[in-house]
């Protein structure tokens, strides 16, 4: 009756050791490191690499707990931050700006745990410290970026279809292309309606000159705004990742705003710099046709735009963007012919072929390189086009120190955002606050988890004790799936984990009560511990699965922390169950499955309420279902007799009329009346005949 079988036992013992096993790289901590990765990507992280970093550290005394190389980038243990931060200025020294030199955080569980795929929770910013920012696209940024890339292309198109036209300008939202007359206008309005299915395009009269106005619709302008926000992501996780930070947090939140957290990161003014900037590339053509004197006295000419050079110098440029950063697959700091800092660009297919069109038809004149930050657009370099480049290479030189160089590549390289995004909230959290937080959420757990032990384990002596340490399997399993996953623990999850242990014990009460209740109602102890784990474990599961459909409502509408603590609190369900069913029945088995003979159950104390079997005033019936006639007997001497239809008793207490107040006074001194049956044998030899007759028929 209580008893496993083998294969229930191996089960349960497997997911024991595997939840023991996930759970140990947690105690043994983090230690302060520096992750060296190349800049290049023809640059690689190889043993030279490894001898060189070993050997700089050993000539500058500083010691080391351990140096790595793995996964294309070279991994230094340090034992404090005092020598991680010594440590990362000596590297940057002698390496040099060709390797991102940055602070991290590595796991301290031996190398046969990692090669097993053990490894530590990752912990959020709350826990571990490091810098929280919240940053809004500017979507009227990511409208502009969008008509001047459809200006660009409405270009081409008219150009190649030989339609004729004056101008085309960008007034709110909206493309305006003038034309000199009708029929020019309804060839051009054919092509975009077939070519352009973004716009909405009308007509408009105005002196003498026929414009088609192109508006983008109000659907796509929703469509672009979210791309736009998704695409700003996937750059930020780019630039993240180039700066070298372990388990960032970057998401969507609301339809503009988006949250960077990078747990563990030190040099927060480093991070926000590389995030705050929006750094776009576009090459455009100067203007060296009208008066720049004119220009810098406030009359500016139609199609131009007045800037200023590295150095200062204003210069003139035109409008029109001819080529992108959208077209730039990689970027490389490095130095040009006169060993000055500069930036190497690669453009991809589509890109090359604009860029030598371009170069081919201005030879003599100047081209103008914009890097464009928040909104701010800046003359890099505005070299003389020589020949024509061919190959898809360009080089920007001009007034950088390496620094910014290597900065300029990195944006480029991790891709152009598709709006501007500026900063508008900051936090900070210290690494010596993130360890507080982890103590005082681990204590909390742990005294919760001590009080609920001590008190089931009182309450309910051996059974109390099964149950207590069912629960510590419980933590054990949970935080074994969590390192498994890789989840990000937070102080909300910690929270959830607090909470858990509180559900969790429920489970063991209801099966602990219903044992008791199966004993209060006279069942065996064998009996009574096989009934009450089988009829507390649907109520067990109804109570778990609202619970769990309330931790999936969190999950799929919160955002952020509630997140974390629905995801702990939907496994700490499932762990439950799992603990409280399974493998404490599994050990009351053990325990008690294979005794012969179990006179009690150590439960506690099983309070059974006192009944009075005999009441004065009742009679005592002892009834047999084929009765047809009964007679009773109230008082010696005295009998009536009972009629019985359809082998049914039915009891009719007849009580004569015609008794006096001594007789009721004698009847009710009597404890109980004397019952006695009589059968009437011929009714018994009709009802037997009947009976054989129905059988044979």
């Amino acid at each position: 009756m209580n008893r496993y079988a083998l294969w229930q036992y191996l089960i349960i013992a497997v997911s024991l050791l595997l939840g023991l096993l996930y759970t140990l790289p947690n105690f043994y901590g983090e230690s302060p490191a520096i992750q060296i990765s190349p800049i290049r990507i023809s640059t690689s992280s190889d043993t030279a690499l490894l001898q060189r970093v070993e050997d700089t550290l050993k000539q500058a005394n500083l010691e080391m707990n351990g140096i790595i190389l793995e996964e294309g980038s070279i991994k230094v243990r340090f034992a404090d931050t005092d020598l991680q931060m010594k440590a990362k200025d000596l590297l940057e020294s002698a390496l040099g700006n060709e390797y991102i030199i940055a602070l991290n955080l590595l796991p301290n569980s031996p190398q046969w745990l990692t090669n097993l795929g053990a490894l530590p929770m990752y912990l959020g910013l709350d826990l571990r410290g490091g810098v929280h920012f919240m940053l809004a696209v500017d979507m009227e940024g990511a409208i502009e970026k969008s008509l001047d890339r459809y200006s660009i292309d409405i270009r081409s198109t008219l150009r190649e279809k030989r339609i004729s036209y004056t101008g085309l300008e960008k007034q709110a939202k909206k493309l305006v292309i003038k034309f000199r007359d009708v029929e020019s206008r309804s060839k051009a309005e054919a092509e975009l309606k077939s070519n352009f299915a973004d716009f909405a395009l009308s007509t408009e009269d105005v002196e003498n000159r026929y414009h088609l106005i192109a508006a983008i619709k109000p659907e796509v302008q929703i469509r672009m705004q979210d791309s736009a926000v998704m695409q700003n992501i996937t750059t930020l996780r780019n630039r993240v990742n180039e700066l070298g930070v372990a388990e960032p947090i970057i998401q969507k939140a609301g339809a503009d705003r988006v949250i960077v957290q990078l747990p563990g990161v030190q040099d927060t003014a480093k991070a926000k710099d590389i995030l705050g900037r929006t750094a776009t590339l576009e090459v455009r053509m100067v203007d060296d046709e009208h008066d720049l004197d004119a220009a810098l006295r406030g009359r500016v000419p139609v199609g131009t735009e007045l800037h200023q050079e590295r150095g200062g110098s204003p210069i003139l440029v035109k409008k029109q963007v001819l080529l992108t950063g959208e077209r730039i697959t990689d970027a490389q700091p490095g130095f040009d012919k006169d060993n000055q800092p500069a930036v190497h660009i690669n453009l991809d297919n589509h890109g090359s072929r604009i860029f030598k069109q371009l170069t081919r038809e201005n030879v003599g004149r100047r081209m103008a390189i914009l890097l464009i930050e928040k909104n701010t657009a800046e003359v890099v370099t505005a070299p003389v086009i020589r020949e024509e480049i061919g190959g898809g290479r360009v080089q920007i030189s001009g007034r950088m120190t390496s620094l910014e160089a290597r900065d300029v590549a990195l944006l480029l390289r991790a891709g152009a955002l598709a709006a501007p995004m500026d900063i508008i909230e900051e936090r900070t959290v210290g690494p010596s606050l993130g360890a507080d937080n982890i103590a005082r959420g681990f204590n909390s757990t742990l005294y919760g988890f001590l009080a609920v032990a001590i008190f089931i384990a009182v309450y309910y002596t051996a059974f109390g004790v099964i149950s207590a340490i069912a629960l510590g399997f419980n933590l054990l399993l949970l935080v074994g799936l969590l390192s498994l996953m890789q989840a990000t623990l937070t102080l909300p999850g910690m929270a959830a984990l607090a909470l858990t242990i509180g559900m969790a014990i429920d489970a063991n009460v209801l099966i602990n009560e219903r044992i008791r209740d199966e004993l209060r109602a006279g069942a065996s102890p064998q009996l009574a511990i096989h009934a009450g784990y089988e009829r507390a474990f649907g109520t067990i599961l109804d109570s778990n699965i609202t619970t769990l459909i309330a931790g999936i409502a969190l999950f799929a509408f919160g955002s952020g922390p509630v997140k974390g603590f629905a995801v702990v609190l939907c496994l700490g369900i499932l762990t439950s169950v799992f603990t409280a069913v399974f493998v404490s029945r599994a050990m009351v088995n053990f325990m008690y499955g294979n005794l012969r003979k179990l006179d009690t159950v150590p439960i506690g104390v099983v309070w059974i309420p006192k009944h009075d079997s005999s009441v004065n005033g009742e009679t005592d019936l002892f009834i047999e279902n084929e009765v047809t006639e009964t007679t009773i007997s109230t008082k010696p001497g005295r009998s009536e007799q009972i009629e019985v239809s359809d082998g049914k008793t039915d009891i009719v207490n007849q009580t004569s009329a015609l008794v006096e107040d001594e007789s009721l006074a004698e009847e009710s001194s009597t404890k109980a009346g004397t019952v006695s049956k009589s059968v009437n044998k011929s009714k018994s030899k009709r009802k037997s005949a009947d009976t054989k007759k129905n059988r044979q028929q």
